[in-house]
């Protein structure tokens, strides 16, 4: 009798069902789009409603509400809207008055995008205006003099950025206590009287009008200008918006945040510099009280601009519209003989409202609708 052993048979493996090829997202999303026939539109129907878009429907509301204010204008003071040469020497003064802020607020849209605030920008104006036309300084010229301003102001903006940095003090913190220390120098330096500028190239920057438009008004467009290219189209940029919104996120991905932090910091001084010389300009002297408030202005119209208070998003081309708004609601109150007090009150409840709108968030608002049009279709 012989044993027999059952042999076993190897399992066959399951068959697994034939994937599909993976599918593109953003091609399921415009196939499902009402319209769809493989055109370019729903690609610029998605710009404009994404995140892409953002920027430029805020900018096109901001363009908005300075149309209001010159109906406004023109509602309440006819005869001056209708001479068409009181109007062009208007929006020069206009932005004549935007540009020492709007050079202040290129440099705080840097630091508030990249996470942090500065609330020194004034002081900092004043001091680098003060140490810059002390009868020292001013010997040596106007290249002197504007050495002087910038250096100074890109030398606090170190310190405070090493303070936030490194010495891991809280941004308000620290740039509070340097505004204080920056006017209490200042005041030292000056005596507490106001410094008179005696030399010609510096106060002719004012005066200066080519093309008959004022150089100011050409700095402040080179700022912007630099700025704009230096946010969008620089390495620099980029790591700026990484660190602002996710700090230890950008640490992992190689980014020295400290160091970075630190350029911001400073980069916001030498905006500060420039206010500097630009605003003694204007004033033909410097005192330890000029520039009171500009770092509320320069903060105010960056948010109007669409800056998150948080960082990690904001545009250069908003905060100029910002400050440009602020310019107007000024010279508004201005030709009417309104009082500064019901200013400050109306540009307090502008801020809020920018406020309240960034919490609201526009891009929840246009998600809800795609929802309900996708759903309706």
């Amino acid at each position: 009798m012989t044993d027999s052993t059952p042999t076993a048979t190897p399992e066959r493996p399951a068959e697994l069902p034939a994937q599909s090829p993976p599918v593109d997202p953003a091609a399921t999303a415009a196939a499902k789009s009402p319209g769809h026939h493989g055109a370019a539109p729903a690609g610029r129907l998605s710009f404009w409603r994404g995140d892409s878009g953002e920027g430029a429907r805020r900018n096109l509301g901001l363009i908005g509400v300075l149309v209001v204010l010159v109906v406004i204008g023109i509602a309440t003071r006819p005869d001056l809207y209708g001479n068409s040469s009181w109007v062009w020497d208007n929006i020069l003064t206009i932005l004549k008055l935007a540009s020492v802020v709007g050079v202040v607020t290129v440099g705080m849209t840097f630091v508030i995008i990249g996470g942090g605030i500065d609330l020194s920008v004034g002081a900092i104006v004043a001091l680098s205006g003060v140490w810059a036309t002390t009868l020292a300084t001013q010997s040596y010229g106007a290249g002197g003099m504007i050495f002087t301003a910038l250096a100074v102001g890109i030398g606090v903006g170190l310190v405070n950025g090493l303070l936030v940095s490194y010495g891991k003090l809280v941004p308000f913190i620290a740039t509070l206590a340097m505004m204080v220390a920056a006017r209490g120098l200042a005041a030292e330096i000056s005596d507490k009287q106001t410094q008179v500028s005696s030399n010609s190239v510096i106060n002719g920057i004012a005066s200066t009008s080519p093309l008959g438009i004022p150089l100011l008004v050409y700095i402040l467009a080179a700022v912007v200008i630099a700025g704009w290219v230096l946010l969008n189209r620089t390495t620099f940029g980029r790591r700026t918006v990484a660190v602002g919104g996710n700090p230890e996120a950008a640490r992992l991905a190689g980014i020295n945040v400290r160091r970075h932090t630190v350029l911001l910091y400073a980069l916001s001084g030498l905006c500060c510099g420039i206010a500097a010389i630009m605003l003694t300009a204007q004033a033909n002297s410097a005192q330890a009280a000029m520039a009171n408030l500009y770092e509320l202005d320069a903060i105010a119209a960056a948010i109007i601009g669409g800056t998150l208070l948080s960082g990690g998003r904001g545009t250069i081309v908003g905060s100029l519209l910002g400050v440009v708004i602020f310019s107007t609601i000024t010279n508004l109150f201005a030709i009417n003989g309104l009082s500064t007090e019901a200013q400050n009150m109306v540009k307090g409840g502008i801020i809020v409202a920018a406020v309240l709108i960034q919490q609201f968030q526009f891009r929840s608002f246009t998600q809800f609708l795609g929802r309900n049009r996708l759903t309706t279709t």
